[in-house]
């Protein structure tokens, strides 16, 4: 399977925005908002798939059966499809490349946190040698086909900026096709980190109630972030609605008085390209 090429869309000189996603359904709403591109979350999915928090549980198999029913789902969308730490070592990395790129993924993120892992927002996190990470990396980009390699720190938390902007140096020499510094807790650590790395595609990661302030594609472009992630906020706003639903649910054992915040049989039929697998149903009956 061939993925739509991401390093396209960062050519536009724009900032590219990727709303977090978990499962087919999500993809398909994601690209019926218009995004052409999308972030396959590890945090979503340990939530959606497991039930369980961000802290290591969800594996690279089950990540993988995950990324290759997404990418499936929406072919001509850009997938970014997290890896964590790559699940192991640098042979593991190579499998877990190999594995995302018969998925369909367009991008992965390979962070430096020691395993098992935790939500790079969550206190408590620790990095392995820098040199191991790099290792990893290496490996990544001498088996990748066509994916977009993305390296990540988490270093911010773990020994301060300064070592997260030097293990983002030796990946950027290396060669990765982006940056992503992990968790700045201000507009001065974004303009410190842009500084740092001026010749790279920079990640940033806008999470809700997170550590970092909350911008716009615009203000991070100004800043010199190219590649933005938006990566809890379906999920966080499903959460609410399906909460609420329930709750109404439950005193009143009927939606009848709600229907203003459910989408209609058709509209979700649509949604799910009932008319395409129709058409096919009658091409071979």
């Amino acid at each position: 399977m061939t993925a739509p090429d991401l390093t396209s869309q960062l050519g536009s000189g724009a900032s590219v925005l990727m709303p977090g996603v978990w499962d087919p359904l999500s993809a398909l709403l994601a690209q019926e908002a218009g995004f052409q591109a999308v972030f396959l979350s590890g945090y979503c999915v340990s939530g959606s798939a497991l039930g369980a928090p961000d802290i290591g549980l969800l594996t690279q198999t089950e990540m993988f059966d995950v990324a290759r029913r997404v990418c499936s789902s929406v072919p001509s969308v850009s997938v970014v499809v997290d890896a964590d730490t790559g699940y192991g070592n640098a042979v593991n990395t190579i499998r877990t490349v190999e594995l995302w790129e018969q998925a369909g993924a367009s991008g992965i993120f390979l962070e430096d946190q020691v395993w098992p892992k935790r939500c790079g927002h969550m206190a408590g996190k620790q990095v392995i040698d820098a040199s191991d990470w790099i290792t990893k990396l290496r490996a990544a980009l001498d088996h990748r086909s066509a994916l977009h390699v993305v390296a990540r720190t988490d270093a911010r938390a773990a020994h301060g900026l300064e070592d997260a902007l030097e293990r983002g140096r030796m990946a950027r020499d290396l060669g990765v096709d982006g940056v992503f510094v992990e968790a700045p807790e201000s507009v001065a650590e974004l303009e410190a980190i842009a500084a740092a790395l001026p010749d790279v595609t920079l990640v940033a990661n806008m999470v809700e109630t997170g550590k970092t302030p909350l911008l716009t594609p615009a203000e991070l472009a100004d800043l010199g972030f190219r590649l933005v992630l938006s990566p809890v906020s379906l999920l966080f706003s499903s959460v609410r609605a399906i909460r609420s639903s329930l709750q109404h649910l439950a005193a009143e054992g009927t939606m009848r008085g709600q229907m203003g915040d459910l989408v209609s049989f058709d509209d979700f039929t649509s949604i799910v390209g009932l008319d395409r697998h129709r058409a096919a149903q009658e091409r071979y009956r």
